[in-house]
Order: C-alpha cells, then structure tokens, then sequence
C-alpha cells in the first residue's frame, strides 16, 4: 500500500487521436493543445508535481514525438517524464498493462483529457485508509443520464457500475472522473497486448472478486476538454477565476495602439498587436496574433499566428494557427477553424457549416 509520504509515479494516459477536436488536432495531438497558451497536459503535470509526484509515464500513440517535442523529459518543472507508445490501440486498461515495465509499486492515473483541481493528497490519504486495491475518484453531475453511473455504499466503497442509465435507472449523480490510484495487483487481471477497458473490463471485475474498490467524491473543478464547446469553456473558467491552474500563467502585455480597448480577463502570448480602436474580450491569444483596427474579437481562442482584418467581429469561434481572417469578417459562435484557413473578406461564417459573403 501506499502512503502520501512515499514516492509515487503517475501514468497519464493520453493517446486518443483527439477527433471530437477535429480539425484542431489533425496537425496538433490533443495533449499539447494550448489552454490559455499553455500544452494542455501541463495542468495536469502541475498539479502532480504540487502534490508531491516527480515522476510521470505518458501513454500516447497518436503523433507521439510531438507530444515528446513540447513536454520533453520534465526536467524544466523539476518532473522526470517516461513515454510508451502503443502501436495500435489498446483501450484505458490496456494503456496501463502496457506501460507494466515502468511502473514498480502503486500509481496514480488520469485519462489525458481532464482538466480538475482535485486534491491528490486526499485522495492518496483516503486510499491507504481502506487498504483499498483501487480508488476511484468520482464527480457529480447534472445530467447522469449521458454517463455511466458509479454506485457506493455508505463509507465509500463502490457495489455497481451502471453504464448510461435510462431516466429511471438513475440511482446516482456520481460518474467516472477519469483519475485512479491503483495497486500493482490490477495488473495481473488485465490480458497483455489487449484492447481493454478500465470502465468496462477492470474495474467490474475487480468488484466481482470481491476485492476492496472504493471512492473518492470530489466537489472540486471537473471537465472533460474533448470538444469544442468545452474546450471553449475552459478557456472562459480559467479566464473568468473559476478555474484557477496549478501555477502562474505567464502572460505579455501586446502592443496596444491608444484608442484599443482590451479587458483585464484577456490574455495574450508574447508578439501580439492590436490595431486602432479594436476591441478584446474575455479572449486567449497566441503568440503573433495581430487584430486589425476596430475589429471584435469576444471570448475567442486564437492560436498563434493568427491575423484578423479591419472591422471584422469574432465571437465564441476558436481560430487554429496562421489563420487569416479577412475584413468585415463576421465569424459566429461555435465556429471552429483549422490550422492556416483563410477567410475572404465580407465572408460570414457560422457554426452550422455556411459561410457567405456579407451584403
């Protein structure tokens, strides 16, 4: 067993081609999308090395030696980072048997994909308390229906997982956080070179052994980043102080031209110009970005490289790198756009897939 004090390593399981992120990801794999300029799997790391882990497996197989090229070996946030690469893909539980070589005691794991504020301390405390062989960390929601559910008995322990329940099924609003502390026996029930499940497989047949799954109910910040809506939210959770990061995110201040107007809930990578009596709002902007005069760009996310013409308006879009937005552009909501897309000038896009020019 394991307690807080002892040296710990976690896997983050992070090999998902991203497609829900599509087209963001077709040249850009999901674990180093920017999230308020940042590769998204830092959160993560961060708040590993907050609560005392140092050492930290990557379990990727799409597009991995870009991941490699941005996090590197961990050594510049004082991590030391491994990588295993699937050759084909081998589901959350099969991610972990394969990473087997270079894990020697209990681990922590996260799905690639969340974003939380949980207290790892706690729950590492709570796990060594019931001697459980796997802790399972849970969140509630609104809306269980759309996920599976998890059941406990009082004092925590888990009796039935019930995979998305219909209206009168529901019995619970805790579902499936995506994070995990497990003990090395899980490994020996898990087949080597399979795809297989830890929703699915594992952890219904840990239960049905009998052997000790408990939970662990965080309140904390929860979110699964994997489409566009949330992707966009959590822009706007961290920009808007309800989400805060495990560390200081390093901000530039662009080059604003007099009659600009920009927000203090705005936040802008180095190299970025903003043109006379433009407008920025509750917005993330990447390095180079350059926003023409009296152009609205409005709780946006624009990568690096980025060139938005005179008078155009850019509400809740997100804009992928070295794209050019022409003049009088207007892009809706909900609008995603890939790496190096152009827009004519007078287009108007929106969310349902038209563009047409502005009359």
């Amino acid at each position: 067993m394991v307690g807080t004090e002892d040296r710990m390593k976690a896997l983050i399981l992070a090999g998902g081609e991203g497609t829900r992120l599509r087209p963001l990801t077709l040249a850009l794999p999901k674990p180093v999308v920017p999230v308020v300029n940042v590769p998204f799997l830092r959160y993560q790391l961060e708040l590993l090395h907050t609560h005392g882990v140092s050492e930290v497996v990557l379990s990727l197989g799409y597009q991995p030696q870009k991941i490699e090229a941005v996090l590197g070996d961990g050594s510049n946030i004082g991590m030391k980072i491994h990588y295993v690469v699937e050759q084909s893909p081998l589901g959350t539980g099969g991610a972990y048997k394969n990473a087997e070589a270079l894990l020697d005691g209990p681990t922590i794991v996260f799905n690639g994909d969340i974003l939380c504020d949980l207290d790892l301390t706690a729950v590492l405390r709570q796990h060594e308390q019931h001697q459980a062989t796997a802790t399972l960390v849970l969140t509630r929601v609104q809306n269980p229906s759309a996920y599976g559910l998890v059941e406990t008995a009082e004092g925590g322990r888990i009796t039935r997982f019930l995979e998305k329940p219909s209206a009168h099924e529901i019995t619970c609003d805790t579902i499936n956080a995506g994070t995990y502390v497990l003990e090395p026996e899980v490994l020996s029930v898990i087949p080597n070179g399979e795809n297989y499940s830890f929703e699915r497989g594992v952890f219904p047949g840990l239960l049905r052994t009998g052997r000790p799954v408990y939970a662990f109910v965080s309140d904390g910040y929860w979110i699964d980043i994997g489409t566009p809506q949330k992707y966009l939210q959590v822009h706007q959770d961290i920009l808007q102080g309800r989400f805060h990061p495990p560390m200081p995110l390093a901000a530039c201040a662009p080059s604003v031209t007099a009659t600009a107007r920009i927000d203090r809930n705005s936040h802008f990578a180095p190299g970025v110009q903003i043109g006379e009596g433009a407008e920025v709002e509750s917005s993330s902007l990447g390095d180079g970005c350059w926003i023409g005069a009296n152009a609205i760009v409005e709780s946006c996310v624009l990568w690096s490289g980025v060139s938005v013409g005179d008078n155009a308006r850019l509400a809740g879009c997100i804009v992928g790198r070295n794209c050019k937005i022409g003049r009088n552009v207007t892009v809706s909501p909900g609008v995603v756009l890939g790496d190096q897309s152009a827009v004519a000038d007078y287009s108007w896009l929106t969310s349902e897939g038209t563009a047409r020019k502005a009359g």
